[in-house]
């Protein structure tokens, strides 16, 4: 081979290695454009992430002033709270002569014993009865026998019930045994609830 066929080939071989139009400075250039870029875009990625926060919180900020004001607008505010006296005790003075058979002081009963006969009178008399006299027997301190003008017997009852249920019962008792064509009897016993006898 010449010597020119030999410069030729070295000619060639730089030309592949050497490329044209391009400095050596080019590639470091690139790799630092890359680099730029895949911070660009990792930048991007947070802003989206944070425009995403952004977004979630101000639609959660919008749903909970919707939420206050249709409660506002649609839900009453609370009444102000009822406030429950205590109703006062019935209380009431008997007119009925009073005798208690086991007390050596006459006219000396409890106020409790009071008040009952009082309230039983009234509620005897809004069923139609006149109650005559309330005897308390010898040794007791409950019970308490009624007497009604128009009838021969009496109603045993005790100041442990109340007065309107055993007027209520006394009135159903002595209807049931005028029904019956019952006129006279010893007694009608109102102690226990819900049952009624007599002699």
């Amino acid at each position: 081979m010449s010597r020119g066929g030999e410069h030729n080939n070295v000619r060639s071989s730089r030309n592949k290695t050497i490329v044209v139009g391009r400095t050596i400075g080019e590639k470091r250039e690139r790799l630092e454009t890359a680099n730029e870029r895949a911070a660009a875009r990792e930048k991007d990625k947070r802003k989206n992430r944070h425009r995403i926060i952004i977004a979630a919180l101000a639609f959660i900020a919008i749903i909970v002033v919707l939420i206050v004001l249709a409660r506002l607008i649609f839900v009453k505010p609370p009444e102000e709270p009822l406030i429950i006296e205590p109703t006062p005790v019935a209380t009431a003075e008997p007119t009925i002569e009073i005798i208690d058979e086991g007390s050596t002081t006459a006219g000396k009963i409890t106020s409790r014993m009071n008040n009952y006969l009082g309230l039983l009178e009234l509620d005897l008399k809004s069923y139609g009865y006149q109650p005559v006299k309330a005897v308390i027997p010898q040794g007791s301190i409950r019970q308490v026998n009624i007497y009604l003008d128009g009838y021969t017997g009496y109603l045993k009852t005790t100041i442990d019930r109340s007065a309107s249920v055993t007027a209520e019962d006394a009135d159903r008792m002595l209807r049931y045994l005028a029904g019956q064509g019952i006129t006279d009897f010893e007694y009608v016993d109102l102690r226990l609830d819900g049952r009624a006898y007599w002699k």
